[in-house]
């Protein structure tokens, strides 16, 4: 029996293996806890093994081609890397390059090596930190996220250019679906009791904390020790949840408002610069018949971030007030708010992908713009407020002001 806390409301209970087609939810705030439906280890890494074999193509082999006047132009992801280097745009290449190449590789080759070692059967020292880092970088590894900005890019650059995509394109397809399907299939608690922990749990009636990565729950007494099963540090509730959020998401939206009056990309079309803003992207796109596409786009580069960020603060003012009404929708909308974060890089993954195709001399030019390097911020500042709030501490403060009433 694997006793653990909610990791939303953090009430303790015990978590039998669910049956077959079942799911495990928090009785207090309806959480899901674990899930048995499509879930397996041994699919996982294949699928996570497959997602690290096919980065390798996909980063290596040009994605799309374009040929204009007898001159060819192709892209990969690390030649719209060193396109925006050369402009100077070193924020922005560092954080993509991070988002799109160096952590997926990283996550998937460590969970790879991770799911073999339990379905082996063997629970080494490292295996605990090693999944809890993998575990930690999913919402951080996009290749998901960059198949959806090229498939941007290929309708912008399709809708007046013949496009051809090439063996890195098919490659990052079949990767970006295997890493979703690996994050479909992955059965977190599954890999954690497999990992085990020889440590008691704690009694009825005793004080208890629980690991903020793992959910482990610990008696109280072993607070700011390191967690036996993942090795993280052990607290109550999140250190400096409140500050740190507060302060994040008022640099969220001071960088918000330039992220979309200036410019996401400019272009220089004989001669002439021609902006184009997040709402002047999802237009273009409207006009070229690709309508879902640029719905998709207002949803995940203008509605999530705001929402994101409103949602937070609407959290943090739940705290502040010592709030106890819709504490099961606020839980759940965070749920939503941390998943859907990820996805409001798609704008920017397709100036990567599109700025190495339009480099034609005096005839056109592509380049990034102030608009994308303050998006990118924004989404990298609301993903760390998301990461670092404890959304326990709405039902703590729901919780004290009903003790002194």
């Amino acid at each position: 029996m694997n006793t653990i806390a909610c990791p939303d409301c953090g009430t303790l209970q015990q978590l039998p293996p669910p049956r077959r087609g079942c799911a495990a939810l928090c009785p207090v705030c309806a959480h899901r806890l674990e899930r048995a439906i499509g879930r397996s280890l041994a699919a996982a890494f294949c699928f996570a093994f497959l997602t690290f074999l096919l980065l390798f193509p996909a980063n290596l082999e040009p994605l799309m081609r374009i040929s204009v006047l007898g001159i060819d132009r192709e892209t990969r992801i690390g030649t719209g890397l060193f396109t925006l280097w050369n402009q100077q745009w070193v924020v922005l290449v560092t954080l993509v390059a991070a988002f799109a190449i160096v952590l997926p590789f990283i996550r998937f080759g460590l969970l790879s090596v991770v799911l073999a070692c339990m379905g082996l059967g063997r629970t080494p020292r490292w295996l605990g930190p090693a999944y809890k880092i993998c575990l930690l970088l999913d919402v951080w590894a996009m290749p998901d996220v960059l198949l959806l900005g090229a498939a941007v890019g290929y309708s912008r650059i399709a809708a007046r250019l013949p496009v051809t995509v090439g063996a890195g394109g098919i490659c990052l397809i079949l990767a970006a679906v295997c890493a979703m399907l690996c994050r479909a299939t992955l059965d977190r608690r599954a890999g954690w009791r497999r990992i085990g922990c020889a440590r008691r749990a704690p009694a009825y009636g005793e004080p208890s904390i629980s690991c903020t990565v793992c959910d482990l729950a610990l008696p109280a007494a072993v607070e700011g020790s390191r967690c036996p099963r993942c090795a993280a540090a052990l607290h109550a509730r999140k250190p400096g949840t409140r500050v740190r959020t507060l302060a994040l998401v008022i640099a969220g939206l001071a960088l918000y408002i330039p992220a979309n009056v200036f410019p996401m990309n400019v272009n220089v079309e004989l001669g002439q610069r021609v902006d184009y803003r997040i709402i002047d992207g999802v237009l273009d796109l409207f006009k070229a018949g690709f309508w879902p596409l640029g719905l998709l786009i207002f949803f995940t580069s203008i509605a999530i971030p705001l929402l994101k960020l409103l949602g937070l603060g609407w959290f943090l003012l739940s705290i502040r007030r010592h709030s106890g009404s819709r504490l099961v929708l606020k839980t759940r909308l965070f749920r939503v708010i941390d998943e859907l974060g990820r996805w409001s890089n798609v704008d920017v993954f397709t100036i990567v992908i599109f700025a190495p195709m339009i480099q034609f001399g005096t005839l056109a030019t592509a380049s990034a713009g102030v608009g994308g390097v303050c998006f990118i911020l924004v989404v990298a500042l609301t993903m760390v407020a998301s990461r670092v709030f404890d959304p326990r501490l709405m039902w703590d403060a729901a919780l004290s002001r009903a003790a002194r009433t």
